[in-house]
């Protein structure tokens, strides 16, 4: 399966929250409090992260979550765009790297 992974950047991380939950009708699969929340629907994968190096609003980059991804990878589009691929467990993997207290796994 191929889901649209869309990351952007807040400086609102608990109304974006709150935001994102309503627009997509659930709420994220993972949260680190003051700082990321991802959802993972039938179609997308969508995270919103407290980010100081990217403006509040921006696009942080795009990828696609795809079950047959053999390792995390990344490359840039002709508009500088960073594009992501990578299985859930790769997901899962960063997220608990960067914040192990998540002990987030997929469903």
């Amino acid at each position: 399966m191929r889901k649209l992974h869309i990351a952007i950047a807040t400086n609102k991380i608990d109304e974006s929250i709150e935001d994102y939950s309503i627009r997509l009708g659930v709420r994220p699969c993972s949260s680190i409090a003051g700082e990321y929340a991802l959802w993972r629907t039938e179609s997308l994968n969508l995270s919103v992260r407290q980010d100081a190096s990217c403006a509040p609003g921006t696009l942080r980059h795009l990828g696609w979550e795809e079950s047959s991804a053999e390792a995390f990878t990344q490359d840039v589009d002709i508009n500088g765009i960073v594009w992501e691929k990578f299985a859930a467990q790769h997901q899962a993997d960063e997220i608990n790297e960067i914040w192990p207290e998540a002990d987030y796994k997929p469903g």
